[in-house]
């Protein structure tokens, strides 16, 4: 047997170990079991680097053994494949940029495209590694890299249909039309700010000395967040809802200015480049990893984002998370879903029979109700009996209506044992009024949603209008009142945000220095990303309470529990005033109650 066909063997083992190997960790449930995860985590990735380093050690006799350039690019996509799932399993931020890293290089030195291939196999492989690079890229934020890998991945489709006629490419085609509906409901004033936690427009130096202060009797630390969106035909890519994506993006940190290098994106097809395609280079700069992370940051809370989970699996979820939640800290639970009737937008609500009615400023989307409506009758203190606590309920099913699919306030009170951050972004969120047992922290929506442009409630389109003001309030202002991007330059949003963040550092000091702070939330005050969900909410109950008719206040607002202070409440005449400046500056004061 020849050295070569030593090497070969070698390698063939190596990369059965891998696979092997890989399988089982790709199987391992995303949630839960850190240290076994982290273990198995450790052994595949080993082995994935011992074969890449043999790879790269004797190329030159694998080549001559009959190594394929689309094998390499198949190894270093299993190893970004491999890094992305444990970003998902953590939210560690340098996982994303080492799979961002190996998915560029497979795209920038074409181990697919090297060779013109006929195999059906090796098509199928690189349409699962533009799916995944395009998956990647959405979350690590690179929109430039996402226009060119649509437009390659569109063509990729188109050519395999006519190559491979007797194949059917349907549901490629169907990822194809999700990631372009995604990006059009994502693209209005994506150029403004990240959505990330950024020190450049969140950190206020005004307010700073205040919160370093801020001390309560019991601090939590936010460790974990569960994310799960479930409407109808709701926009979404691959298992990431266009809800859930703005939340993890919002509970991430932004790096700053020097880190995440815009570099240029130049795969030019017909350029006539001089790149050596005639070999199978496995080179790939995996210190350019090192280049994108910013180790000034601290960790992201970890996520766990849920695809359409059934019940019983959201609640074994919940439970080991808080079963494995460190002492002295508190988990986030974010539900996006329609209420009773499984009913997820507005077009669908009128067309179940309710009757419409017109604000009386005309500024109003003509927002029917049903004529028996479904919102919970609550007894003057704003709570229910404890036999109501598994009456109203959040849908989570394919069809029907049945008790499994149903998740009752009542589901929750075990977990309120642990501390507890509540969102509920639904038509029936004031159900979990209801909710008892140990003081939690809550954030309800709305029960509907208050735009100018009715074309803008359609949630199936645009996502829920109470989740973009959480994670992008000036952008979600703009859309209620119908205000594009295309209608000003930077510099007029630069303007509005520095609004927007010089409101948000005045409100950081009246809740640092407040005596009526309930300690649910001054427990968590200190914690950024919390805090400025919690400035958000307040921007967006004085934006809604001053734009929606006072007679029907309680379907448009949303609620927190317990109260935050009244000098930050939408009767503040210094919350107001901060609205009055925006609407003025962006033009649209008649649209708003006593600005003009």
């Amino acid at each position: 047997m020849s050295q070569s066909d030593v090497v070969s063997q070698t390698f063939r083992a190596l990369v059965e170990s891998a696979d092997r190997k890989f399988g089982r960790v790709r199987d391992l449930p995303l949630h839960g079991n850190r240290s076994q995860n982290h273990h198995s985590f450790h052994k595949v990735f080993k082995a994935y680097m011992r074969l890449w380093k043999y790879q790269q050690e004797n190329r030159t006799k694998l080549v001559e053994s009959g190594l394929n350039r689309w094998e390499i690019g198949e190894i270093a996509s299993r190893i970004g494949q491999l890094y992305f799932n444990q970003y998902m399993r953590t939210s560690e931020a340098r996982f994303i940029v080492e799979a961002y890293v190996f998915y560029e290089a497979i795209l920038s030195r074409r181990y697919f495209e090297g060779v013109k291939v006929k195999d059906l196999g090796v098509r199928f492989k690189e349409l699962r590694f533009y799916a995944r690079f395009l998956l990647v890229s959405l979350i690590f934020n690179r929109t430039d890299m996402l226009n060119l890998l649509v437009d390659r991945f569109t063509h990729l489709v188109d050519d395999c249909k006519t190559n491979f006629r007797e194949t059917n490419f349907r549901e490629w085609k169907l990822v194809v039309q999700e990631i372009v509906r995604f990006m059009k409901a994502d693209k209005a004033f994506t150029n403004i700010r990240p959505l990330r936690y950024c020190a450049m427009f969140d950190s206020h130096p005004t307010s700073l000395p205040y919160v370093a202060r801020f001390h309560a009797k019991k601090v939590l630390k936010f460790k974990d967040a569960i994310l799960t969106s479930y409407h109808r035909n709701e926009v979404k890519f691959a298992e990431i809802t266009l809800d859930t994506y703005r939340m993890m993006q919002c509970l991430e940190w932004e790096p700053t200015g020097s880190f995440y290098p815009k570099r240029p994106v130049v795969f030019n097809d017909h350029s006539g480049a001089s790149i050596d395609h005639s070999g199978a280079s496995g080179v790939i700069d995996m210190n350019f990893a090192a280049d994108l992370t910013d180790p000034t940051l601290p960790p992201n809370p970890r996520k766990s984002v849920l695809y359409r989970p059934s019940v019983t699996h959201l609640i074994a979820v919940i439970a080991t998370i808080c079963e494995e939640l460190p002492p002295e800290s508190i988990m986030l639970i974010y539900l996006s879903a329609s209420g009773k009737a499984g009913i997820s937008n507005v077009s669908q609500l009128e067309n179940s029979g309710g009757s419409k009615k017109s604000s009386n400023n005309n500024v109003l989307s003509r927002i029917s109700r049903k004529q028996n409506s479904s919102t919970p009758e609550y007894h003057i203190n704003g709570t229910k009996e404890s036999s109501d606590y598994y009456e109203n309920y959040l849908w989570f099913g394919p069809r029907g209506n049945g008790g499994p699919n149903n998740l009752y306030p009542g589901d929750i009170i075990p977990f309120t044992r642990r501390p507890l951050f509540l969102i509920i972004d639904s038509d029936d969120s004031h159900a979990f009024k209801a909710e008892r047992g140990e003081t939690a922290a809550l954030f309800l929506s709305p029960l509907r949603p208050a735009f100018k442009d009715q074309s803008s409630a359609d949630t199936t389109q645009n996502g829920s209008q109470f989740t973009f003001f959480l994670t992008a309030p000036l952008q979600a202002f703009c859309q209620m009142v119908g205000f594009t991007s295309s209608d000003s330059d930077s510099d007029f949003y630069s303007d509005a945000e520095k609004i927007i963040s010089t409101s948000f550092s005045e409100w950081e000091v009246i809740l640092c220095t407040s005596t009526s702070l309930d300690l649910v939330w001054a427990q968590v005050l200190s914690d950024p990303f919390l805090r400025r969900l919690i400035l958000r909410f307040i921007f967006c109950r004085c934006v809604l309470s001053l734009f929606c008719p006072p007679e029907d206040s309680e379907q448009y607002l949303p609620v927190c529990i317990p109260h935050l202070p009244v000098s930050v409440s939408p009767k503040s005449e210094l919350v107001q005033s901060s609205v009055r400046r925006l609407a003025n500056h962006l033009g649209v004061a008649e649209y708003f109650k006593c600005l003009t």
